[in-house]
C-alpha cells in the first residue's frame, strides 16, 4: 500500500544537542553537537509554512542566533513554541520581549529537590519558575510547565499543576521514553502501579476544569497511562505524514522516538536536497512511511499524537463529553483505554509480547 503524504502541519526544529543540564532521563548532553555544523537560519527558511513549530535542543538558547531563527519560524507559522531548561535566563527574558507573541515551555520535573536532583544541576527550579513568573508578569500568555515523568517524580507532578493552574500557567505532561534522539535505551517505569494512579488523579483535575483544552489533556494523558502500561497505541502514528522533526545537521525524520533496535531511517537531509517539496514527496520518504505504518513502537508523545488527535477528533471528544458528564455528576473517570480502528495497519504501535 503507497501512503501519499499531506501537507506538514507540525514541524518541530531540533537547534542543538548541546545542553547545560544534566538529566537522568535524557543523554543529549553526552552527545552535543558542533556549533559550526549546526542547522543555519538561511537552511531552515527552506522549510514549509505550518500550523505549528517547536524549537527545541538540547537546549536552544544556547544558540546566539536564535533571535534570527525565531524570526524565520514566524515568517513560516502563527505560532512558534521554543522548548527550554529554563536555565538561561537573560537570554529568555531577551527574546520574549522581541517577540511577544512567542511560546514558551520550561522543562521542571518536580518541586525543587526533585527537579535538581533529575536534571543534574542545583537552583533549576528556581531559575525556571523565577522565569515563568518574570514572563507572566511580562505578558506573555502561551507560557507553561513541562514535565517528563519518570519512576520518582509523578507525585511531584501532581503539585507541580496545581502550581501552574494558580499561577494560571499551561501544564503538559510526558513519560520518559527511549529513542535515538534522547541517546537512552534503559527508560523504563518500573512502579506503574504508582505512577499510573497518580495519572489519573490528574485527569480527574483536569476534568473539573472549566477550560475544553485541559478536557484534551485528560485524553492525552489517559493514552500515557496506555503507554506505560505497554497496550497497543490508542490512536495510529501518522508521523512522516503531517509532521517531522529536523535534527541539527539538517536529517529530516518522521518522529524522535526511533530506535536503530526497531527501525531508524531518515527521509532525507535538507542540505543535500534544498527543495522540501521534493524531500517530502521522494522514494525514500515514502519509504519510511510505510515503515511507520508497521512501527511496533506504541510512543505517546506530544509531537506525534497532538495531530492525530485534532485529525480524529471524534474519538477523543465522545470520551472527553463521556467523561466530562461523569465529572459534573460527582464520578471518576472511565479510563477506558482502546485502540480506535481508523485504517491504521494492525501491526503498528503493538509491542505486547502475547499479541496474536
Amino acid at each position: 500500500m503507497t501512503v501519499n503524504p499531506c501537507k506538514p502541519t507540525d514541524i518541530c526544529i531540533i537547534l542543538t544537542y548541546r545542553c547545560p543540564m544534566r538529566c537522568r532521563m535524557c543523554n543529549i548532553w553526552m552527545n552535543p553537537t558542533e556549533r559550526s555544523k549546526e542547522i543555519t537560519p538561511e537552511e531552515i527558511m527552506r522549510l514549509p509554512s505550518a500550523r505549528f513549530i517547536n524549537l527545541t535542543g538540547g537546549e536552544p538558547f544556547v544558540r546566539e542566533d536564535l533571535e534570527e531563527i525565531v524570526r524565520v519560524c514566524f515568517t513560516k507559522s502563527p505560532r512558534v513554541v521554543i522548548s527550554t531548561s529554563g536555565w538561561l535566563e537573560d537570554r529568555i527574558m531577551d527574546i520574549a520581549r522581541k517577540f511577544p507573541r512567542i511560546g514558551i515551555r520550561i522543562s521542571i520535573e518536580g518541586l525543587a529537590c526533585k527537579n535538581d536532583e533529575l536534571r543534574g544541576q542545583k537552583g533549576g527550579f528556581d531559575k525556571g519558575l523565577r522565569t515563568l513568573l518574570a514572563l507572566r508578569e511580562m505578558g506573555l500568555k502561551d507560557i507553561g510547565f513541562g514535565c517528563t515523568v519518570s519512576n520518582s517524580n509523578s507525585t511531584d507532578m501532581l503539585s507541580l499543576y496545581r502550581l501552574s493552574r494558580a499561577l494560571g500557567l499551561e501544564f503538559a505532561t510526558a513519560a520518559f521514553h527511549n529513542s535515538y534522539y534522547f541517546h537512552k535505551t534503559d527508560n523504563v517505569i518500573t512502579n506503574r502501579e504508582e505512577v499510573c494512579g497518580n495519572f489519573e488523579k490528574l485527569i480527574n483535575m483536569q476534568l473539573r476544569e472549566a477550560r475544553p483544552k485541559s478536557w484534551g489533556r485528560a485524553f492525552f494523558n489517559m493514552g500515557l497511562i496506555n503507554y506505560i502500561e505497554g497496550n497497543r497505541r490508542m490512536l495510529p502514528c501518522e508521523a512522516g505524514m503531517i509532521n517531522f522533526f529536523v535534527e541539527p545537521y539538517g536529517d529530516v525524520y518522521p518522529c524522535n522516538g526511533l530506535e536503530e533496535r526497531y527501525w531508524m531511517e531518515r527521509m532525507g537531509n535538507i542540505r543535500e536536497t534544498p527543495d522540501f517539496n521534493e524531500l517530502w514527496n521522494s522514494e525514500q520518504a515514502g519509504k519510511v512511511r510505510e515503515m511507520v505504518r508497521t512501527c511496533p513502537k506504541n510512543c505517546w508523545m506530544m509531537g506525534t499524537a497532538a495531530p492525530v488527535t485534532k485529525k480524529y477528533m471524534r474519538h477523543p471528544l465522545g470520551w472527553v463529553l463521556k467523561n466530562k458528564w461523569r465529572s459534573l455528576t460527582g464520578r471518576p473517570a472511565c479510563l477506558d483505554k482502546r485502540r480506535y480502528d481508523v485504517g491504521q495497519d494492525p501491526r503498528q504501535g503493538d509491542l505486547r509480547e502475547d499479541k496474536p
